[in-house]
């Protein structure tokens, strides 16, 4: 086995490449290797700076650490889609292809079989296979979805070069049977616009919920409400007699020719109570 080398891996896959004919299948294997080509030409790497494996339905590309990786992802970016919608848009719907797609940084050996081996491919390789990838996949117009490594966030994405906005990028964490991957999604992330929070945690200023809080004993000058309603009726004055009532605040007012409350004529001031005559002696009482 030769000794591990850094690299870039490319990986590239086609969804639902199984629910196809073995027509359809190699119709849709040539695309595959079509779009890599393409895409690796317009990034400037050259065939002799990769070592390609063939899986099926999908393409490994182990590219030589001197290749610009700036180059690769902005042409993932903008030709992959543009490939694809070429080629989709003359399609059948069962010739349609839709590709996910994995760039890692890492070191990689080669075995006497041409195996590759290397737990930075591995985990690449486990990011390719996400279920979040996938679901990404499915939600996109595009036909194509792209995840990076940590290790290429870091050094590339972050940066905000032309052509790869960092802010197009989102962290996400994916399971694995090596434990959790943490790696960065282009676009937006599948069920994102979900709400998890917990409902009625905050409350809106000035609102009120209807219900008035007890006052506690313990604070001075604090009362039972029992006790301040009864103090408020103690407070209140007494309920004037039933019957006629005249308040004379000052003056001298009469009443001509008439009798209030008996002989009284000429009331400065008081109250008055009891039966009011107006308008003669001996009148109706009003």
């Amino acid at each position: 086995m030769t000794d591990p080398v850094s690299r870039t891996i490319l990986l590239l896959d086609i969804e639902k490449y199984s629910d196809r004919d073995d027509i359809e299948q190699a119709y849709l294997r040539r695309m595959l290797y079509d779009v890599a080509d393409r895409t690796l030409e317009r990034a400037g790497i050259d065939e002799r700076l990769r070592l390609r494996a063939d899986r099926g339905d999908s393409v490994m590309e182990l590219i030589d650490a001197n290749a610009s990786v700036t180059a690769l992802l902005r042409a993932l970016l903008t030709e992959v889609p543009t490939q694809l919608h070429a080629v989709n848009r003359m399609a059948s719907s069962s010739a349609q292809i839709r590709l996910r797609g994995v760039v890692a940084t890492g070191y990689v050996a080669v075995d006497e079989h041409d195996g590759w081996v290397g737990s930075d491919l591995n985990h690449a390789c486990r990011l390719l296979d996400a279920q979040l990838l996938r679901a990404a996949l499915r939600e996109r117009t595009d036909d194509f979805a792209l995840c990076v490594s940590e290790s290429v966030h870091t050094g590339i994405v972050r940066h905000d070069h032309a052509g790869i906005p960092a802010e197009d990028f989102h962290a996400v964490t994916v399971d694995s049977k090596n434990g959790p991957l943490r790696a960065w999604l282009h676009g937006p992330v599948p069920g994102a616009g979900d709400d998890h929070s917990e409902k009625g945690g905050t409350s809106v200023p000035g609102a009120s919920s209807g219900e008035r809080p007890a006052p506690r004993r313990d604070r001075p000058g604090a009362q039972a409400p029992g006790s301040q309603a009864a103090e408020a009726r103690e407070a209140r004055p007494a309920a004037p007699p039933a019957g006629a009532v005249f308040h004379f605040d000052g003056g001298a007012p009469t009443f001509g020719g008439s009798l209030v409350g008996g002989d009284q004529h000429g009331v400065s001031g008081g109250q008055v109570t009891g039966d009011v005559h107006l308008g003669g002696s001996g009148g109706e009482s009003a």
